[in-house]
């Protein structure tokens, strides 16, 4: 403990130069972060995919519907557990500029199929008993100032014309990372509207069906026999897990994500680099004061550690303050509703991530100061007292 106050001494008596020095670790970590969050909110359906689960779609295309026949046929094969449907609605809310995901779902049985996303009993009732009633995620509701009891108008893209719903819960997920940015709203709502308009297309035709295995080891072999059962059939199936369903829309945005980590990068490196010999720099300046602590009888070894320490401190300070403040952007983001949910529904910093971060930060830190730390060590304190 004693030597804390010296390292602190040491560290800010120029105040300036390492305020900016930390500073400059602060933006590179800081930029890390949120290149992390961009990361994880591409891939955030990948993430969180889950094992046990299969995407049963037709295998022209991801908008042409299966046959609500299908279902039956699917929940008859061994092994398989539970079969829930749902349809893309694809609409906007007041603006063309307010996307988000819309799903009519089947009732009976999509609770089951999803259990991370939480809705409380009383919410959920008031949702099967009500054919016009819609569930928002946490996101969604923030997002537009949603609270139970709104109408909710939603105007159709795919199914046109403006659909009225009565919210009447909101849902959470059980981990950080899940996706509370959809809309549920009735299967059957939108298929008796659709027979009553004669769009003879969609009607018993759901978009797409989630299968749920008794073993999750089993889901190769069921990929396959679901595909059998309706091969050659007017409708066609294509079957993936989750988790493979989910990359597969990541790779329709992958040149996006590539452009924006390549850059961030760059000037994440870039800065790091700059940092890095500004450290080292103002290290070698002081060698003539090192060798002083030589000469009353400090350590060859403690002249070493004294450095390493004095560099390592200043990126850890920087390094936390820069994946603080990106975290607590996220947060902030999120909170009020998160404007940036039309293309990346999530923005959260995973706490291991945080981790690596500062982790980075040190490894710099101390890469930054070895070098002058060794030379500083090696010299003789006439050599030393020389240079000054």
């Amino acid at each position: 403990m004693k030597y804390l106050r010296f390292l602190r001494v040491n560290l800010f008596r120029k105040k300036i130069r390492t305020g900016l020095t930390i500073g400059s670790f602060a933006i590179a970590m800081l930029l890390f972060g949120l290149l992390v969050i961009v990361r994880f909110a591409f891939n955030q359906g990948v993430e969180v995919a889950g094992a046990d689960r299969l995407i049963v779609m037709n295998r022209v295309t991801f908008i042409e519907p299966l046959p609500l026949s299908y279902r039956d046929r699917i929940a008859a094969l061994p092994g398989i557990k539970s079969v829930t449907y749902a349809t893309w609605f694809g609409g906007t809310y007041q603006d063309p500029k307010n996307f988000f995901p819309q799903f009519a779902v089947d009732v009976d049985t999509w609770r089951e199929m999803y259990p991370e996303y939480l809705v409380p009993d009383p919410q959920w009732k008031a949702f099967v008993d009500d054919r016009q009633a819609a569930i928002a995620g946490e996101g969604t509701a923030k997002r537009f100032g949603w609270k139970i009891g709104d109408r909710i108008p939603i105007q159709g893209t795919i199914f046109t014309g403006n659909w009225q719903f009565n919210l009447v819960g909101i849902y959470t997920g059980a981990r950080p990372k899940d996706d509370t940015t959809q809309f549920w709203f009735h299967y059957d709502y939108l298929n008796e509207t659709l027979k009553q308009e004669k769009l003879r297309y969609w009607i018993d035709n759901p978009g797409w069906y989630i299968v749920k295995l008794a073993n999750p080891d089993d889901a190769v072999t069921l990929v396959k026999k679901i595909d059998q059962t309706f091969a050659n059939s007017s409708a066609e199936t294509k079957t993936d897990t989750e988790q493979a369903f989910a990359q597969s829309f990541v790779k329709q945005t992958g040149n996006i994500e590539l452009i924006i980590l390549v850059i961030g990068s760059i000037v994440f490196f870039t800065l790091l680099l700059v940092t890095g010999n500004t450290m080292a720099i103002s290290v070698r300046e002081r060698t003539g004061e090192l060798a002083i602590l030589k000469a009353i009888g400090f350590s060859d070894r403690f002249i070493l550690f004294f450095v390493l320490a004095e560099s390592i401190s200043i990126a850890l300070i920087g390094g936390a303050l820069g994946i603080g403040v990106a975290a607590g952007l996220a947060k902030l983001a999120m909170a009020y509703g998160n404007p940036l949910a039309a293309v990346l529904p999530l923005l959260y910093l995973p706490p291991d991530q945080m981790v690596v971060g500062i982790g980075v930060a040190l490894a710099v830190g101390g890469l930054a100061g070895l070098l002058p730390a060794l030379t500083a060590s090696r010299l003789k304190v006439v050599d030393a007292l020389r240079r000054v």
